[in-house]
């Protein structure tokens, strides 16, 4: 295991690199077209133009000083409930615990923020972000097959109750 280090999303080059790692990782491993890297780039964009910093925030994982993981926490359409989105572990990183880290970092400052709930969106073949969000206690609340990114999906809802009396 290498030194994994969690920290906000603040350097020059931040934003930039999550929106190329995530294309270009998601291109090689399930052949996703530049559709998905326009989604995360616009997700990367209102982020970056519009966050409240008090409810909204995103980290970087580095391992040895490199960039090699990423998760954003945003408000929701309700209130009361948080999104987790794009969570990115570069290959590289996989074996150190760096997506768990970068979940639970989420979940904590969802739960701090005063959150009651998180929703996260995902699709069936992120097999190791499902068994993440599963292990963190997320719980399977919808799917539907879609066509995106220029394949066949089934898109699939996660939500976690964040209320002290559920944990």
């Amino acid at each position: 295991m290498g030194d994994v280090r969690i920290r906000p999303l603040v350097q020059p080059g931040d934003l930039g690199w999550v929106v190329l790692a995530h294309g270009e990782q998601y291109a090689a491993e399930f052949g996703w077209d530049g559709t998905f890297e326009a989604l995360v780039a616009r997700i990367v964009a209102d982020f970056a133009q519009s966050h409240d910093p008090a409810r909204e925030r995103a980290w970087i994982a580095e391992l040895d000083g490199r960039r090699v993981g990423c998760v954003f926490c945003v408000a929701g359409d309700a209130p009361d409930t948080a999104k987790l989105r794009i969570l990115l572990v570069h290959p590289d990183a996989r074996g150190n615990r760096v997506g768990t880290r970068l979940v639970e970092t989420c979940v904590a400052f969802a739960r701090d923020a005063g959150y009651s709930r998180m929703r996260l969106w995902t699709n069936d073949v992120l097999t190791a972000a499902r068994r993440i969000y599963l292990a963190a206690g997320f719980r399977l609340v919808a799917e539907e097959a879609h066509h995106s990114f220029g394949v066949d999906l089934v898109g699939q809802d996660y939500e976690l109750d964040l209320t002290p009396s559920r944990r």
